[in-house]
C-alpha cells in the first residue's frame, strides 16, 4: 500500500542542536499515526514541515504524492489542522469565526458544526479574544473536524482540555478513523497515543529513534511477573526447577519472570507447590516503553 504521507531524511536545523534531523516516516492511508516526545523534542517542527510552513534544509515530505513545501497551497484542500498555539483572525465571537470558516469550505449546513460544539461543551457565541485556552482549543477542533478533510494533522490538540473533554476528543478521533481518515497526532501525553493510535514514532532531540506498533504494547508477546515466596529456600528451589532463561533474582525471597503468553500456564503449574506472599503482573505501557527506549539510546 502506498504511503499517503512520507518523510524522507528530513532535516531542519536551527543550530545549537535545535530542529529535526534525518527524520523518515511512512504513514499509510486510514492510519492514526502518533508522534510522541517530550516538550522541545521536535514535534512541532515536524508538524510545521508537514504543513508546508517550513522548508526542509534537506530531505523531502510528500503528501498524496505531492511535495509538502512546493504544493502546500494545493494540499490545504485535503488537510485539516489544529496547531499547538491557537491564534484566530479578528472576529468578535467564535460563531462568527466558525461560520466564516465554514463558508470558505463551501459548507452551508452548520448542523455538524453545532453537534461538535455541543459534544465539546463549547459556547461559540463567547467573545473570541476572551476565551480560555481550553475554549480556544475546542473552537480549533470544531473548525478542523467540520471540514471533513481526508487528512487530520493535530499538534498537541488536547492542550487546555480537562480530562472529560479529552475523552470526548479521543472518541471523536475514533469516529474519524472509522470514516477512513488519516490522522497525524503529535502529543507528549502517552495515554492519548496509546488509546487511539495504530503506530507511534518516538522523537528525541530532533531524531526519530524508534517506531512502535501500538498493538504490540497493548498485546505484548511476553508477560512480566514479580513473585515473592514465603522463604528464600522456596525462591531458590523455584529458580532451580523453572528452566526459563528469563528469571531474575531481585532479593532473598523475590524474583522476576518474563515468559511468552503461551507459556503462562506452565509458569502457574510450577508455582502450585509453593506458598507465595506476592504475585503480580507488570503491564507494559507506551510510557515505560518510551523511557526504556530513551534510556538505551542515551
Amino acid at each position: 500500500m502506498t504511503n499517503i504521507i512520507e518523510f524522507s531524511g528530513v532535516t531542519k536545523d536551527f543550530g545549537k542542536g535545535r530542529g529535526i534531523f534525518d527524520v523518515s516516516m511512512g504513514i499509510r492511508p486510514g492510519t492514526v499515526y502518533g508522534l510522541i516526545g517530550a516538550n522541545g523534542s521536535g514535534k512541532t517542527t515536524t508538524v510545521r514541515n508537514l504543513m508546508g510552513f517550513l522548508k526542509p534544509d534537506r530531505g523531502r515530505i510528500q503528501v498524496k504524492g505531492r511535495d509538502a513545501w512546493k504544493d502546500a497551497a494545493i494540499l490545504k484542500h485535503f488537510i485539516s489542522y489544529v496547531p499547538g498555539q491557537v491564534e484566530f483572525p479578528r472576529f468578535r465571537t467564535g460563531t462568527q469565526f466558525l461560520q466564516h470558516y465554514a463558508k470558505s469550505l463551501d459548507i452551508e449546513d452548520f448542523a455538524y458544526m453545532d453537534r461538535l460544539a455541543v459534544r465539546l461543551r463549547l459556547d461559540p457565541s463567547a467573545n473570541l479574544r476572551r476565551m480560555s485556552k481550553g475554549m480556544k482549543q475546542k473552537t480549533a477542533i470544531v473548525a478542523a473536524l467540520m471540514g471533513d478533510r481526508e487528512i487530520l494533522v493535530l499538534d498537541e490538540p488536547t492542550t487546555g482540555l480537562d480530562p472529560l473533554m479529552r475523552e470526548v476528543f479521543l472518541n471523536l478521533i475514533r469516529e474519524e478513523k472509522a470514516k477512513g481518515k488519516t490522522i497525524f497526532l503529535s502529543s507528549h501525553i502517552f495515554e492519548e497515543i496509546e488509546e487511539v493510535c495504530d503506530v507511534a514514532a518516538i522523537i528525541h532531540k530532533g531524531r526519530v529513534v524508534e517506531t512502535v506498533d501500538i498493538d504490540k504494547i497493548r498485546n505484548p508477546e511476553n508477560k512480566w511477573f514479580g513473585i515473592t515466596f514465603n522463604t528464600a529456600w522456596d525462591r531458590a528451589d523455584f529458580v532451580d526447577r523453572f528452566r526459563f532463561d528469563t528469571v531474575k533474582i531481585v532479593g532473598g525471597r523475590s524474583c522476576e519472570v518474563t515468559v511468552p503468553v503461551m507459556d503462562i500456564v506452565i509458569l502457574l503449574q510450577h508455582l502450585k507447590g509453593y506458598l507465595l506472599c506476592e504475585f503480580h503482573e507488570k503491564h507494559t505501557t507506551l510510557e515505560t516503553y518510551y523511557k526504556e527506549t530513551i534510556r538505551k539510546g542515551e
